[in-house]
């Protein structure tokens, strides 16, 4: 009794917003925790259904398809803060214009995205833009143009995500993640027993499926609890852009710059070592991704709770709030050691004897590579939440260069091994190490102005 007893006062404590908070991280825990296991269930299931080559492909094909993210002009990331605040102000008619004109911009975007790739798909060799043998050239083709039907849909549809989130209910945008993966997890389980290894039915498998999903979801929610907010016609308002985009634009640069030091990774691999090590790769970070996966559970709340706090004039809540992260920060540190430490026994466990071959050398640079994001995105998110974008859009306009210089500096000058990509990612992630946390200390430790808030 005692027990339950200091449980439930655990979650009367504090204010609305830390309450709403804690109430979120729980349920993502058991949300995710599940969304972990049923990830690390697919890896060793969709090697074997495709073989090590071809996961390595599919790696690389959805790291390039995921440059379409940058198309969005950053409107989701502007949505996310111009509706928390007009949520907070309780101006309901603007939110609803804000989430009518996101939904229509998109779709004035990726629909003639799709159209037009439908058409120059047929004209690109895309054997030679992954390196692979002209065998796959058909199939490629196929898959790519499924994969791109699936981002284009789903950069639209997943909108509700961001209302979600920006509500500070990540909890119920990670369950319908979660049903996704569950859905996907049972077709390919279902194709590795009726069908030979096929990466157009991958695609299906991985792709088709979600869509289905986030559709079923949007219209349950704008039917239901956020029907105040529902997209419409005569709600769309084309002249909330420039709001949208004064922050969005920010975010679209900040954007182009993730996709060009995360995403290629993938594509500078397979073309200098090949297909097999983009799956190394992969599962390295698949690995020590955990650790980032369960720290974003727990720091998912904060954008939007920073954005409710800044509005409100609260800072003393988010200078504890960052305390708190900081020291959690601490242990995940000590359990990426740990994690390090053990890699090739789990690696072996995982997925079978002989069916990787991981480093301790990679495993290294992925752990630490993936603990500096985890560190900076402490600080990226309050400074996301009250739009202070400037330091990190500047600084994001020559991260992507320095990256693509030091990857072609360490691999080609000084003959390092795929654990170049990650040293190079490490040190172009400056901003997240170095400037967010100072710019962090100058708003809320020295008040300062001028560009830090900016």
């Amino acid at each position: 009794m005692y027990f339950i007893n200091k449980i439930k006062s655990f979650f009367k404590v504090g204010n609305e917003r830390t309450v709403l908070a804690k109430k979120n991280i729980v349920w993502m825990f058991l949300i995710k925790g599940i969304s972990i296991f049923i990830g690390l269930l697919l890896v060793p299931m969709t090697i074997h259904y495709v073989n090590t080559e071809n996961y390595g492909i599919w790696i690389t094909i959805s790291s390039v398809v995921a440059w379409m993210s940058f198309f969005d002009i950053g409107l989701n990331n502007g949505l996310r803060n111009r509706f928390a605040e007009a949520k907070a102000k309780g101006e309901h008619a603007l939110a609803r214009q804000y989430v009518s004109t996101t939904y229509a911009m998109l779709c004035l975007i990726f629909i003639p995205i799709l159209i037009l790739f439908a058409v120059v798909n047929n004209f690109i060799d895309w054997t030679k833009v992954f390196n692979v043998n002209a065998m796959y050239a058909q199939e490629l083709s196929v898959v790519l143009l499924i994969v791109v039907a699936y981002f284009c849909l789903r950069f639209i549809f997943s909108t509700i995500n961001i209302v979600l989130t920006a509500d500070q209910r990540p909890a119920d945008a990670s369950f319908r993640a979660l049903c996704e993966q569950v859905l996907s997890l049972l077709l390919i389980f279902i194709l590795t027993k009726t069908t030979q290894g096929s990466l157009t039915n991958l695609s299906i498998a991985l792709c088709v499926a979600p869509i289905l999903v986030i559709v079923v979801f949007n219209i349950s929610l704008f039917k239901g609890r956020y029907k105040i907010y529902a997209p419409a016609f005569s709600h769309i308002k084309f002249s909330l852009l420039a709001n949208l985009f004064n922050l969005g634009l920010k975010f679209f640069i900040i954007q182009i710059a993730g996709v060009i030091q995360y995403q290629t990774s993938s594509i500078i691999i397979i073309r200098a070592w090949g297909a097999a090590d983009v799956t190394d790769y992969h599962i390295a970070y698949k690995y020590f991704t955990i650790l980032s996966m369960v720290m974003s559970i727990m720091i998912a709340p904060i954008w939007s709770a920073v954005t409710e706090a800044r509005t409100k004039g609260d800072n003393q809540w988010i200078i504890r709030t960052v305390n708190k992260y900081k020291k959690i920060f601490l242990i995940f540190a000590v359990g990426g050691i740990g994690m390090w430490l053990i890699s090739p026994y789990i690696y072996q466990l995982w997925l079978g004897k002989g069916t990787v071959n991981i480093t301790y050398v990679l495993s290294f640079w992925m752990m630490i590579y993936v603990l500096t994001l985890m560190y900076g995105s402490i600080y990226v998110s309050v400074l996301n939440g009250i739009g202070a974008l400037k330091i990190q859009f500047l600084s994001s306009i020559f991260s992507p260069l320095l990256f693509l210089c030091l990857c072609y500096i360490f691999i080609n000058v000084f003959s390092m091994g795929i654990y170049a990509v990650l040293i190079a990612s490490i040190i172009t992630n400056f901003n997240g190490i170095v400037l967010a946390p100072l710019q962090y200390f100058k708003i809320f430790n020295k008040n300062k102005k001028g560009i830090w808030i900016k």
